[in-house]
């Protein structure tokens, strides 16, 4: 594919950096009206001022006139459960009728069920459904996802899901980037349930050598009846002995001690956070780990939304994704995702935009390549159909991408 690409009158935003933005920085972007963009074999070597730019021999370069639309680098939804088997949509009519997740969980429901329907699926059959989400996904502006595994729970069957998520990920003319993440530590299985410990040692002595090269992350659903602290923190530690980077689900039913066992443990992030503790955040903040707000669970689950101001005014650095699930939130809305944050939130704009670009790169350890359109990163590129980027929450939960670019090709294009 042709990874070389001009864009010409352009209103570049963008946030700055090979890192996280945290606390008061997450709101500074960079603007540039009457911009030109530049992708030479898929990485970006101009972004600036056209006046600035001196047009060499550009016949091998396919150009688009932005027309001064704005244009963003590519959103990272920087959490979701992309590969699974089965629906779910009775759980969610029970849900609206009063019975809590956690309550459907413990009798059968919940994580199981999914895992029951993922255990009989082929691989072909798991691909096959998760590259209709990611070409959902690539619609809305996403040139990089995190996909994680954790509905198999046992050892083939996780090896099943990280086959599926390297076959997407690899095959030719993918639309986006993909992050693998291990979660055989999602849910203790129905075969295994009272015997929570010996689950762990089958995750550590069995399962983490088993995956070892085929994710980036280890992830752990740390929850009150689920995977308390110590079993947590053993896990954690035994996956990092073997490599991996760390995630975890957080502080979402009740408050644990997941942000403080992230902070401890030298996590890139930690995930949810509905019910942090305010020392979890102080601690986040300082160890530098990244916290991913996810508000359509918090929307799906009738539940209070994360602390993003808390958060920010720590100088934390916060990142937005999406939680696409089978149960707990069957959505991969980004506009809906940039509606609840800003509307319910307390977040701005330009601090939404940071979250869902350069933090979320953070959030899987892609800031240095991704993220933000500055030289000598990857060419990821959304053109919206504005000339204000401020129409991202005015247009209430609605798509306002025009054209995704992912490494310099053009991979979604609204006519």
């Amino acid at each position: 594919m042709d990874k070389n690409l001009i864009i010409t009158n352009a209103t570049l935003v963008t946030p700055v950096g090979r890192s996280a933005r945290r606390g008061p920085e997450m709101g500074c972007l960079k603007t540039t009206g009457h911009a030109t963009i530049v992708v030479s074999d898929g990485i970006i070597t101009y972004a600036g001022p056209s006046e600035d730019y001196t047009v060499s021999d550009d016949t091998a370069y396919t150009r688009i006139d932005a027309a001064d639309r704005v244009v963003l680098p590519g959103f990272v939804d920087s959490h979701t459960h992309l590969i699974f088997g089965g629906y779910r949509p009775d759980e969610f009519g029970w849900r609206l009728n009063g019975e809590s997740y956690m309550s459907i969980m413990q009798r059968g429901g919940g994580i199981q069920s999914t895992v029951n329907a993922t255990r009989s699926a082929s691989a072909e059959e798991l691909v096959e459904k998760a590259q209709w989400f990611i070409d959902r996904m690539s619609e809305m502006g996403v040139t990089t996802v995190e996909a994680k595994s954790g509905y198999g729970l046992d050892t083939p069957s996780e090896l099943k899901m990280l086959n599926a998520i390297e076959t997407l990920a690899t095959k030719p003319g993918q639309k986006l980037n993909i992050v693998a993440t291990f979660l055989g530590a999602h849910a203790v299985p129905k075969e295994y349930k009272g015997r929570t410990e010996e689950y762990v040692d089958l995750m550590i002595g069995e399962m983490l050598p088993a995956v070892k090269g085929k994710a980036e992350f280890f992830d752990i659903f740390t929850e009150k009846n689920v995977f308390e602290i110590e079993d947590s923190r053993r896990l954690l530690k035994a996956a990092k002995e073997a490599g991996f980077k760390l995630k975890l689900h957080a502080d979402e039913i009740v408050t644990l001690g997941g942000a403080e066992l992230a902070a401890e443990m030298g996590a890139v992030s930690a995930d949810h956070l509905l019910h942090v503790s305010d020392d979890g955040i102080q601690r986040m903040a300082k160890e530098g780990v990244v916290a991913t707000l996810l508000p359509l669970t918090a929307f799906s689950l009738r539940e209070p939304y994360a602390p993003a101001r808390k958060f920010i005014e720590a100088g934390a650095a916060v990142a937005l994704a999406t939680d696409l699930n089978p149960g707990s939130c069957f959505s991969g809305s980004i506009p809906l995702t940039i509606a609840l944050a800003c509307i319910y939130m307390g977040m701005t704009i330009e601090e939404t935009i940071t979250a869902l670009t350069l933090n979320g790169a953070a959030a899987v350890d892609k800031s240095h390549e991704i993220g933000s359109i500055e030289p000598g990163k990857k060419g990821d590129l959304v053109i919206l159909e504005f000339s204000n980027y401020r129409m991202l929450p005015y247009y209430v939960g609605m798509n306002c991408v025009n054209t995704t670019i992912h490494e310099g090709n053009i991979v979604y294009s609204h006519k």
